[in-house]
């Protein structure tokens, strides 16, 4: 079976983003091997430039070399439901790479962080609240997966 990786900064704290979230890598696991991360966030920290660089640590550590880094990003690539299933079946073919999505804190990524990503994607031109990002992630890469192996989620 094929394989991907999500690693979120922070826990969910509103149950609606848990229970949507659990409901969507539940189905999403159906299809794909999905190893699911979650990583400290640094919210004690009070300097912004002190609190990307913790939560650097934390997402660089958890980076395999094997990893195609996805960042989620509002000035990353936008694809169609569709268009992001073409570039996940792509991914997930790699024999030698794993993709990794991944959702940073609350202030975004440091630069070492950016530097290491493979490919940005946005899930749109609005700026999403974190929780809602990670619920339209798993939503759009379940979607992605239900096109790709023909299943009637996707009427579209």
């Amino acid at each position: 079976m094929n394989r991907l990786r999500l690693l979120f900064v922070g826990k969910l704290t509103a149950a609606w983003a848990r229970e949507a979230c659990a409901r969507y890598q539940e189905a999403l696991a159906r299809h794909v091997r999905c190893d699911i991360s979650i990583l400290p966030d640094a919210k004690n920290v009070q300097n912004i430039s002190a609190r990307l660089a913790k939560e650097a640590q934390y997402i660089l550590g958890a980076l395999g070399s094997k990893d195609l880094a996805i960042g989620l990003d509002e000035n990353g690539a936008a694809y169609s439901s569709k268009g992001l299933a073409g570039k996940l079946g792509g991914w997930i073919d790699d024999p030698g790479r794993i993709p990794c999505f991944v959702i940073g804190g609350a202030y975004g990524y440091a630069p070492e962080v950016s530097a290491r990503f493979d490919t940005r994607l946005s899930l749109g031109p609005c700026t999403l609240p974190h929780e809602l990002a990670r619920v339209v992630l798993c939503e759009q890469l379940y979607r992605a997966m239900t096109i790709l192996t023909g299943h009637p989620y996707h009427h579209g």
